[in-house]
């Protein structure tokens, strides 16, 4: 199975080390989105997107790869995200960058969030929230999505 993980993680490395923990199951290499080349995604059997949230919004870096890419056939995606709050259902994050990613022709299967360690505006006053995470038991969760993952698309490789 050929896999990339394209992630934008700023301030604190929360969402690097998702990735980083993800890459290791699916023995891939975790790139950032302006090192990407849009027109090769589509020459993965599974191209992961993730971003920290910044002002309940993804990175803009990588939104911006997301529209460059040419429009891929049947490869397969997956969405992850660290945030210090919650999302807000009608601001959400996930949603819109699911529906750019099926525009382009990806066939998004999964998602995965996790908190993580915020500092931004008044949350920096207090020494931020969540400060110790993504801990051991969500950096565990992520592998243990990424064994989904890798399991289904081998799975349905093997099938077709």
């Amino acid at each position: 199975m050929k896999a990339l993980i394209v992630c934008s993680s700023k301030s604190h490395g929360n969402t690097r080390r998702i990735a980083d923990r993800m890459a290791q199951v699916l023995d891939c290499e975790v790139i950032a989105p302006e090192v990407a080349d849009p027109a090769t995604l589509g020459g993965y059997d599974l191209v992961g997107f993730g971003s920290g949230i910044y002002y309940m919004a993804v990175d803009a870096r990588l939104r911006s790869l997301i529209r460059h890419v040419p429009g891929v056939h049947q490869v397969r995606a997956f969405t992850f995200f660290t945030s210090g709050a919650r999302e807000i259902p009608l601001m959400g994050y996930r949603k819109p960058v699911r529906k750019m990613l099926e525009a382009k022709g990806f066939d998004v299967i999964g998602s995965f969030s996790s908190r993580g360690w915020d500092t931004v505006g008044p949350f920096g006053f207090i020494g931020g929230i969540n400060r110790d995470r993504p801990n051991e038991h969500d950096l565990d969760r992520a592998a243990a999505f990424a064994a989904r993952l890798r399991t289904q698309v081998e799975s349905s490789r093997a099938a077709g």
